[in-house]
């Protein structure tokens, strides 16, 4: 089995300042369910991956590698068997107690009763704090729903659905954004429109940012690095960097730069299984 690779945050150069601790550290996690009558499934082994404040990054890997959960134990949905999970030097579930955490997922969850600007509204209320209309307004212009505040989910499209629930994710200024496969029941043009969207919102808000995502070319578009994994169990298999000077327009997407690094990363998951 090849040997988990870290990935590791800058580290400033001066004799008089410490290292800078990582935003989101998980060391030596294994993951294991038990499936009933002894028997048990192996999901992660001996995973170690570390994300520097203000980063986004990408993981991809084959089907069924544990991706997904990755991104719960980082959300502290799930905890690992083996091996740790800090987020800003604490726990998961201290992050999320303390709503400092946003999630969206390929499913978006809205409430289909609820207008968008309540939908957005919400992580509010469940906090038990007053409504900042000004920040829901923000968010409505930032995601270019202006105009759709008092739809309804079933009257949105599906990439205007991800967008509401991308900026209710957005709405308490998280700490930590987590993206599960957000954009993954979108078709083709409109998950380019997607991608291109979600790097624009991200420049503005600069939030440590985990995307899960089995699109290559969505990995490289979005992230800051791309965080590579095996079949299952799933460990790392390398970290790499995505160079390209932020915003990546089309232009970046037809260079042959671009698409070298697409074949690289897509020789890597066709020989993830074998790993």
């Amino acid at each position: 089995m090849t040997p988990a690779l870290t990935l590791t945050a800058p580290v400033a150069v001066s004799g008089a300042q410490p290292p800078v601790r990582p935003a989101v550290a998980i060391a030596g996690a294994d993951k294991v369910f038990p499936l009933g009558r002894g028997k048990s499934l192996q999901a992660l082994a001996a995973v170690d991956i570390e994300i520097a404040e203000g980063e986004f990054t990408a993981v991809i890997g084959p089907s069924g590698c544990g991706k997904s959960t990755v991104l719960r134990l980082a959300a502290g949905l799930d905890t690992p068997t083996n091996g740790t999970v800090e987020v800003f030097g604490d726990t998961p579930h201290a992050l999320a107690a303390q709503h400092r955490l946003g999630v969206a997922f390929q499913e978006h969850a809205l409430l289909p009763w609820a207008s968008v600007r309540q939908n957005i509204a919400l992580p509010f209320r469940v906090a038990g704090r007053p409504v900042d209309d000004d920040r829901v307004d923000g968010l409505i212009e930032l995601v270019g729903l202006a105009g759709f505040e008092k739809a309804r989910p079933k009257q949105l499209s599906g990439g205007m659905r991800q967008r509401v629930s991308i900026a209710r994710a957005l709405a308490l200024s998280p700490d930590l954004l987590l993206l599960d496969e957000p954009f993954g029941a979108l078709d083709a043009v409109t998950r380019r429109r997607m991608n291109a969207e979600l790097a624009r919102i991200w420049a503005e808000e600069r939030i440590t940012t985990i995307l899960v995502t089995h699109d290559v070319d969505e990995a490289l578009i979005l992230a800051d690095r791309v965080v590579v994994m095996t079949g299952r169990p799933g460990h790392v298999r390398d970290v790499v960097e995505v160079g390209f000077p932020r915003p990546r327009d089309a232009s970046v997407t037809r260079s042959a730069e671009f698409h070298a690094l697409v074949d690289r990363l897509t020789a890597m998951l066709d020989g993830a299984d074998a790993t």
